[in-house]
């Protein structure tokens, strides 16, 4: 902690801020959200075309980022420059364990435990897993495709690019521009940066408005089968209120209370999965299918990575890995920001194969063992999810029937429910860190944002789905505003990368002058 960050007095601190960075992007979601509620209709079909044109007709712009992005990740991690230690201290800032918890719950939200619970499903009605060779072994391939290693290369890559720019280089702007500035030079300080530094927070502020859209409701829903509370805006109001005291006393301690609820939502993580493989009773076939899914993605990899469905027969990778992939790239606007931070006493090497280890064990897992328990209730002929799901189309439903077939089912609703909310809230401190540092004009390598700051975007970040919850179009338009953002950032991203290596050549050959 710098001590002197903390000391300072309002009008100092006032001085300190980039006020363009912080308020413009406000005022536009804001914005948008009036217009959003006053005319939904409209807006929607506005930000819809916009969405489909940039996933349709330049979809392969996504996917070849995605696999470009993979494939330099590990010629990174392999090449000259997986030696260059992040920072001068020998060892990691940051245990392994506590290094690895807080990457994996800072870059999921409970978007994970949403999604592993029923994804399959949302693919099991499509042809192209037909085609393929049925739902048992490809609708439990896909989740692992669309959360494995290219999303998570997005994070990688930048990761190490932040980390380079703020433990070797030790820039004293954590901001989106300075790490384009060796390519940029002097545009970086004038309307080039500052574009990009809006673009940056304005991602940020969607893609964090939005992920509440997915998992809120089955949190409220799971919380009111366990307490028999009638599910109401207000009650959801309640919950989401809870979530932001909890990462608001968090991220008001700074590193160490992050590290310490990341540590906690990583036990609750593993005790819910714990909980299905045992009490649910389906463990071989669970892991027999999870083996034969990583099989399926391993032997299929390069052909699911660049399929494009050019005469749109099915429409399966606009509809979802592109998808997929925008939404990915606009979170790589706060996590890998993180995710440098707290790298420092690591090779880049380290971080990027670490990284790996740590998403995927966790990914994988968690779609493995709760995505196959649906799954075989399904196959078994136990409920007939897909059924339901046509004929309702409420996925937090289904999840809470999934749910209630398991042994003492209240207790697993329960551990579900503060699992969720711990993970938003290891989710939000990280976000609520990275946009604080863009709060300042300079912020040194090391220093953490005042806590006034920090308290500041806590309960920022909590209003915009506070206020979204009253309507649903809105919260789907705000989501399209999102995946278009990732549009532009994905040049920013190219143009960080390049920055990335241009820099690293110089510091290495630097050192061998030396």
């Amino acid at each position: 902690m710098n001590k002197k960050c903390e000391n300072k007095s309002f009008a100092p601190l006032r001085k300190q801020l980039d006020l363009v960075t912080t308020i413009i992007p406000f005022i536009c979601i804001l914005l948008l959200c009036i217009v959003f509620v006053a005319a939904p209709d409209g807006s929607g079909q506005v930000l819809a075309s916009i969405r489909f044109f940039l996933g349709d007709e330049l979809g392969s712009y996504y996917l070849l980022i995605g696999l470009g992005m993979l494939l330099c990740s590990l010629y990174i991690a392999f090449s000259k420059y997986g030696s260059i230690r992040l920072g001068d201290q020998e060892k990691p800032q940051y245990t392994s364990f506590q290094w690895g918890s807080m990457m994996f719950t800072a870059g999921l939200a409970a978007d994970i435990l949403f999604y592993s619970l029923c994804e399959w499903i949302l693919y099991a009605g499509e042809s192209r897993i037909t085609d393929l060779g049925g739902v048992q072994d490809w609708a439990s391939t896909y989740p692992l495709f669309h959360w494995g290693p290219i999303p998570w290369s997005f994070y990688m890559v930048l990761a190490v690019a932040f980390g380079f720019m703020i433990h070797v280089r030790k820039r004293n702007k954590q901001k989106y521009s300075e790490a384009c500035r060796p390519l940029l030079g002097k545009w970086t300080d004038g309307p080039a940066g500052k574009l990009i530094d809006l673009i940056a927070v304005f991602a940020l502020l969607a893609g964090t408005a939005t992920t509440f859209s997915l998992a809120t409701p089955l949190l409220s829903m799971a919380l009111s089968a366990v307490f028999h509370i009638e599910q109401s805006n207000l009650f959801t109001i309640a919950i989401l209120v809870i979530i932001c005291l909890v990462y608001t006393v968090t991220v008001y301690f700074g590193m160490k209370g992050v590290a310490k609820l990341a540590a906690s939502c990583t036990y609750l993580f593993f005790a819910l999965l714990l909980y299905v493989l045992i009490g649910g009773g389906k463990a071989r076939y669970t892991i027999e299918t999870g083996i034969t899914a990583i099989g399926n993605l391993t032997q299929n990899f390069i052909g699911l990575a660049t399929w494009t469905d050019a005469l749109r027969e099915t429409s399966f990778p606009q509809n979802w890995t592109i998808f997929y992939w925008a939404y990915w790239m606009v979170w790589c606007v706060a996590t890998p920001f993180f995710i440098g931070s707290i790298s420092g006493g690591r090779t880049i090497r380290q971080t990027i194969l670490g990284g790996y280890f740590w998403a995927l064990a966790g990914t994988f897992t968690s779609f493995i063992i709760l995505g196959n328990y649906s799954l075989n209730l399904q196959v078994t002929g136990q409920i007939d999810l897909i059924s339901e799901y046509a004929a309702s189309g409420d996925l937090y439903q289904i999840i809470i029937s999934i749910m209630q077939t398991l042994p003492w089912a209240k207790m697993g609703l329960l551990l579900l429910a503060v699992t969720m909310i711990a993970f938003y809230a290891t989710s939000f401190d990280s976000i609520t860190m990275v946009a604080s540092a863009y709060s300042y004009k300079t912020l040194p390598a090391g220093a953490e944002p005042h806590r006034n700051i920090r308290l500041f975007w806590a309960v920022m970040l909590i209003l915009f789905p506070i206020a979204l919850i009253f309507s649903e179009n809105s919260m789907a338009n705000l989501q399209s505003v999102s995946i278009i953002a990732a549009f532009p950032v994905g040049i920013i991203m190219m143009i960080i990368i390049g920055s990335f290596f241009k820099d690293a050549k110089a510091y290495l050959n630097g050192k061998k002058e030396q």
